[in-house]
């Protein structure tokens, strides 16, 4: 990753705002370039530059890759530390470790010189998981002496699944900072209803057929309600690109399968025959024919969605984004991280989410526009963790791509 940046056309209050993100031991020489720049700019005595905020008519700033600066190393001792503390606290400091590592990781993403903050307090996440817990609890307990109540607390918990995915991306959104603004998320309870839980239902009375269709208006919604400061996202998405990458994963499942069968009918049936039960090493196979077709369409689907995604989405006047997954080094990163996280017993878990983060930052783009100076961070008021929290323990999960 390059840390070559042009500061040349950054205003002070850019340079500022870079300098103090900047680690001056890990880069000195930018810390220096920053420090030079920024006493150039003061000792020129020329208010009119300290800020571009008159610029009218938004142009290029700067385009480059999004930085990923940690490594495996720092994340183990942070990782092992916070699932140490975890287990003797019975799970009470998991929401410390997840600040913690939120913080890590959003504090090692650097784009334009600028690194990203996680600004969330613990003990709002502590809270939202204790209600989350009980929650849990509480729809275990009821399943267990009436399970009609509890087939009826399952239909609620589904109904406020909007609620809780609402919720839970805003308080994501409030809780990650860039040049000093926060992010937001406007989206309303009747429109996530309506992606999360109407069209689903309706694809499924179309055989699946809808669901392309479907998966394209999630993500629509979760970019469109998205915003940086005062500045919205927008997003232009197609219905056909969606298809293509459904029927592409589809036909890859059917491939591997296909392929599979022909294998175990001219290699293993014979050695099926010769033993006395065979079926579990036919259980065996399917299990891996499954894997193997799981891991190359979930990263077809991916690859294609995330980068048609970013292709086509943008904050006018402030950033447009482009992204380069390639669907074989995805499937590589994707299968030597399981292995390698199998064969250690789960202690590679740090190296490969360091490594998928270095991955992704890599293959992301984002053109700076001169309207970033104009944003500006709007006080949505306080939003509680709890939704996420609840998202979280029911495997309520929401991600673009």
């Amino acid at each position: 990753m390059s840390s070559q940046i042009d500061y040349s056309t950054y205003s002070l209050e850019e340079l500022k705002q870079a300098r103090a993100t900047v680690d001056e031991i890990e880069h000195p020489e930018r810390a220096q370039e920053l420090e030079e720049r920024i006493v150039q700019f003061e000792s020129s005595g020329n208010p009119s530059t300290e800020t571009s905020s008159t610029v009218s008519t938004p142009s290029v700033l700067r385009k480059g890759k999004v930085s990923f600066h940690g490594t495996a190393s720092e994340f183990f001792s942070i990782w092992m530390v916070n699932l140490l503390l975890t287990i003797v606290t019975l799970g009470i400091y998991s929401a410390w470790a997840k600040v913690r590592t939120n913080r890590y990781f959003y504090g090692n993403t650097e784009i334009d010189g600028h690194r990203f903050s996680y600004l969330a307090n613990p003990l709002q996440i502590l809270k939202g998981r204790i209600i989350a817990v009980f929650l849990f609890a509480s729809y275990f307990i009821l399943s267990a002496v009436n399970p009609i109540a509890g087939a009826f607390m399952v239909l609620a918990l589904m109904l406020l699944t909007p609620f809780m995915i609402v919720l839970g991306q805003r308080f994501s959104m409030r809780m990650t900072g860039y040049r000093n603004v926060r992010f937001k998320f406007n989206g309303g309870f009747g429109g996530a209803f309506v992606v999360f839980v109407v069209l689903p239902i309706v694809s499924l009375f179309t055989l699946y057929l809808m669901l392309p269709w479907a998966l394209k208006k999630v993500d629509e919604y979760l970019v469109d309600e998205s915003a940086f400061g005062d500045s919205s996202f927008t997003t232009k998405l197609s219905t056909g690109s969606y298809y293509l990458a459904s029927l592409g994963a589809v036909g890859i499942v059917a491939a591997v399968f296909i392929v599979g069968a022909s294998l175990m009918g001219f290699g293993f049936s014979s050695l099926i025959e010769t033993l006395e039960n065979g079926a579990p090493l036919l259980m065996l196979a399917l299990i891996g024919m499954y894997l193997i077709a799981f891991a190359i369409s979930s990263s077809f689907y991916t690859a294609l969605i995330r980068n048609h995604i970013y292709e086509n989405s943008e904050i006018p006047n402030v950033a447009q984004f482009s992204s380069n997954v390639g669907v074989m080094p995805l499937i590589w990163l994707r299968s030597t991280n399981v292995i390698a996280i199998v064969l250690s017993l789960g202690f590679a878990i740090p190296w490969a989410k360091i490594r998928s983060a270095h991955f992704f930052a890599n293959a992301t783009e984002v053109t700076v526009l001169s309207g970033i100076d104009s944003v500006t961070s709007i006080n949505t008021g306080s939003v509680g963790a709890t939704a996420e929290e609840a998202a979280t323990l029911f495997d309520v999960d929401v991600a673009l791509g």
